[in-house]
């Protein structure tokens, strides 16, 4: 099938994730369809003595941020082409793909276990992988999956989904989540100098037809 020559190229949105010990790729799971709406809550982190003179404007870090967005797969194209892992697995492979950003692995697991039945005092929790929200190149975010919720539509003959959507809530993870020698505090800082520099743009640089100033406080009127 030919598209025409014209037509734009899509950015694909996708996750990214990384081993936490060496950085290096595990997955890259990326968004067969664009999500039609991402849901962003932030939550400013103000300063303590709230209230106190001079206190109220205080910020101890950057927001909370959390992202949501519902994802779709769909494999009825690929089992019309007669591809053989849709054929056998449907959507399960990229459902999966997903869900491991949640587990630790399975080596680190069977580690710890071994470490308790040998009666070792303190055993450190696993850690799960380093994960990356890209949604082109203004935001490339360090996220952690709050909560995942997977609706599986369609079946086939072997009961694997054929189509799914994946409802994902994440937070993103500021430099207050990073030492500075962390890939992830220099990923954050990157990003929010960028959007600085976007709300330079997208910021009056004069205050016509929304107020006037005089003696210094403005005033704000309906006039036109």
């Amino acid at each position: 099938m030919t598209t025409f020559p014209n037509s734009p190229r899509i950015t694909k949105g996708a996750l990214i994730a990384l081993d936490p010990a060496g950085f290096s790729p595990l997955s890259t799971i990326v968004f067969q369809y664009n999500p039609e709406n991402l849901t962003r809550t932030i939550q400013p982190q103000g300063a303590s003595g709230e209230g106190a003179l001079y206190e109220t404007e205080r910020l101890k870090g950057a927001p909370i941020e959390t992202i949501r967005l519902e994802a779709e797969f769909d494999a009825t194209d690929k089992l019309e082409e007669g591809d053989d892992t849709a054929e056998e697995v449907g959507v399960y492979p990229q459902l999966s793909a997903l869900e491991m950003l949640v587990y630790p692995k399975t080596a680190l697991v069977a580690a710890n276990t071994i470490a308790m039945n040998l009666g070792m005092i303190e055993v450190m929790p696993p850690m799960g992988p380093l994960t990356f929200f890209v949604w082109n190149w203004p935001r490339i975010l360090p996220v952690r999956v709050t909560e995942m919720t997977i609706t599986e539509e369609a079946f086939g003959r072997k009961l694997n989904p054929i189509r799914a959507r994946v409802s994902l809530s994440l937070r993103v993870l500021s430099y207050n989540d990073f030492s500075w020698k962390h890939p992830g505090f220099t990923l954050f800082m990157a990003h929010q100098t960028i959007k600085e520099s976007l709300a330079a743009v997208g910021t009056a640089q004069n205050l016509e037809g929304v107020g006037a100033e005089e003696n210094g406080t403005i005033l704000f009127s309906a006039s036109r």
